[in-house]
């Protein structure tokens, strides 16, 4: 038997998949230039052994925008636009999968922990390339070098701009041949499959309960926007540990996702597993409520238009 919910959950078949991803790349993007900063900043607090050079979230922010400016602070963003294709594939897969899921249950946790699970593979497929080159841009400038290759400046020109991307893919390359594009696949997997799988349920769960407690004309929208950020500072605590490992592997170059494990605890005891950590959950924060009022806008816009009227926003 369906679930009775006051708020309604859209569904794949309710959608106009033309509007759905033509809206749906601005909004991917227009996230991630929100977000990209502090992505930035907790990958070298995760990466930086103790508190070397950075002694948190905002001493990090300061120090990165009085020696680096604003562009330090967007180090790797033009080839992390790529990931723009992963997140298409990771909205398609949720919705699709979803929906498979619903032929054999009508439990909402169930068919958003599988779906959320599923689709954070296909993207994480596509993303980890994309990110081992964007967070070895992400170290350069540091006055303390941690990343294993050194960009080659060059000036001038198309080559100021993707020279670094073009340099640092080759140094990658000629170190570890195409399996360097997927260092730390696995750590990624153990991250953000987890991470998505928790997230979901978790945004449906604080959103239903959220109204449960406030009027029945209280706008869903605004709803959904504080149960996004609960979310998410949820699936981040209980993922971090692993995130801080996935940073390392990726970062440094190290191969085995239990060793690193052992020789963090070893140096730095439990406390590095919370590294990057409020980073996390700041970036997580406006990035959910953005990924939230965004995507359930996107639904509600691309509706069928005899579904219009259906749905309170």
């Amino acid at each position: 038997m369906q679930q009775k919910r006051n708020i309604q959950i859209i569904e794949w078949e309710d959608l106009d998949k033309r509007k759905f991803y033509s809206f749906g790349i601005f909004m991917t993007m227009t996230i991630r230039a929100t977000v990209y900063p502090a992505t930035l900043i907790r990958t070298r607090l995760q990466v930086q052994r103790g508190r070397s050079l950075y002694n948190g979230t905002l001493d990090a922010f300061v120090k990165i925008l009085r020696t680096e400016g604003v562009r330090g602070l967007y180090r790797g963003f033009m080839v992390n636009t790529f990931t723009l294709i992963s997140g298409q594939a990771y909205i398609t897969t949720y919705e699709v999968v979803r929906k498979y899921v619903s032929l054999y249950s009508d439990n909402n946790t169930l068919k958003s922990l599988v779906a959320g699970g599923s689709a954070s593979l296909v993207a994480q497929s596509i993303t980890v390339p994309i990110d081992v080159v964007s967070q070895q841009l992400m170290m350069q400038g540091q006055r303390e070098h941690l990343s294993r290759f050194k960009v080659h400046v060059d000036t001038g020109g198309s080559k100021r701009v993707f020279g670094p991307t073009r340099n640092i893919m080759g140094q990658i390359f000629a170190a570890d041949g195409l399996r360097g594009f997927y260092r730390g696949y696995v750590a990624s997997l153990l991250t953000y499959i987890p991470n998505s799988a928790v997230w979901w349920p978790f945004y449906h769960f604080y959103a239903e309960q959220l109204s449960r407690l406030v009027p029945s004309d209280c706008p869903h929208l605004l709803l959904q926007a504080v149960a996004g950020p609960l979310a998410a500072a949820t699936a981040s605590t209980v993922t971090n540990p692993m995130d801080v490992v996935r940073a390392r592997i990726q970062v440094e170059g190290r191969s085995s996702v239990v060793d690193t494990f052992k020789q963090l605890i070893s140096e730095e005891g439990f406390w590095g597993l919370t590294k990057g950590l409020s980073a996390r959950i700041i970036s997580s924060a406006p990035t959910a409520i953005v990924m939230v009022v965004g995507y359930e806008t996107l639904k509600k816009l691309s509706l069928r238009p005899e579904l219009v009227d259906s749905r309170h926003w």
